[in-house]
């Protein structure tokens, strides 16, 4: 059993030593451990920190491509790699890597495919209250967004194992967290959740510049992705309100027709109808989306069977 402890980095020369350092060597139920580091186009000497400190593996972009590239050049490469476990942390020395053990141990008792770390969010010290609010808001949402329980959707503290690694895909370039969820979820993958502990704040994240602007990021990414999922209910749900709006301006015309006064109300029969149109047209568009996302799921899973094929563990020199 070969767990493989990635991190995605950009500019963290200062932090990195320290993170690593801390990454257990020896863990209950894993034979090797393995680190690996995703350069993300850092122009300080992240890579060579990581070398110095013994890291087995460096994936290295020319340039930035952001979180979520980042991420899943990692998973790539940790199963090429012949990882069975992975487990994504933070450079920034956010999560306790003891905690490791207690993310993993659901993986190896065959009990879950992907395991987030959920924060103390009430604790954090360096949390204002309205981004504790938003935190609380934003998994509920994903939660019933995904169908999962778990109680800390942003946070990037996770194992999987690999076949959940070979099924994870992510389309939009900001950041993985939410995405891989509402994915998992829609999948049926076993995805649970255990309680992380997490360090001081070493300097402010990098993922966003304002908290209104991950807000709208992140409502952006979860709308598109439960419309890849569930395109049909998701239509369905934008064609109610003007079919509905429009059946009640109808039956307001035949209400005045009924008891003789259709005149002057001509005006309310065309806009009736033409909502009744829209929402029509809008729950065309859907079953039209949801003969679309059956396609996916088949480019899904021949996608799966390539990156199988693809991401086989490399042999050593002199195996068979």
């Amino acid at each position: 059993m070969k767990l493989i402890i990635q991190i995605p980095c950009y500019n963290e020369a200062e932090t990195l030593e320290t993170v690593l350092d801390e990454l257990p060597r020896r863990l209950e139920g894993v034979d090797a451990i393995e680190y690996l580091i995703i350069d993300d186009g850092c122009q300080d000497n992240t890579s060579e920190v990581a070398r110095r400190c013994g890291v087995q593996h460096i994936v290295r972009f020319p340039q930035n491509r952001g979180l979520a590239k980042g991420f899943m050049a990692g998973l790539d490469e940790c199963l090429r790699n012949g990882a069975d476990i992975i487990v994504n942390t933070d450079a920034d020395n956010q999560y306790c890597a003891e905690d490791i053990a207690a993310l993993i141990a659901p993986i190896l008792e065959g009990k879950a495919d992907i395991v987030i770390g959920a924060r103390p969010i009430d604790e954090i010290r360096h949390f204002s209250f309205v981004k504790k609010c938003l935190q609380h808001f934003g998994s509920f949402v994903m939660r019933r967004a995904s169908g999962t329980d778990i109680p800390d959707a942003p946070s990037g503290f996770r194992a999987l194992s690999r076949e959940a690694a070979l099924r994870t895909n992510v389309i939009n370039d900001y950041t993985y967290t939410l995405e891989t969820i509402v994915q998992a979820g829609r999948e049926k993958m076993a995805v649970t959740s255990v309680p992380v502990h997490i360090n001081e704040e070493t300097r402010p994240s990098r993922l966003f510049h304002s908290m209104w602007s991950y807000v709208k990021k992140s409502i952006a990414i979860i709308l598109r992705v439960y419309m890849m999922y569930q395109p049909l209910k998701a239509f369905t749900y934008l064609a109610a309100f003007p079919t509905l709006i429009g059946f009640l301006i109808g039956l307001r015309f035949l209400i005045y027709c009924w008891i003789g006064q259709p005149g002057g109300h001509v005006q309310s029969l065309i806009l009736g109808c033409t909502l009744l149109l829209m929402g029509f047209l809008t729950f065309m568009i859907g079953l039209l989306a949801d003969m679309l996302a059956a396609n996916r799921k088949i480019l899904q899973d021949t996608q799966y069977h390539v990156r199988k094929l693809d991401t086989m563990p490399r042999r050593t020199e002199g195996e068979n």
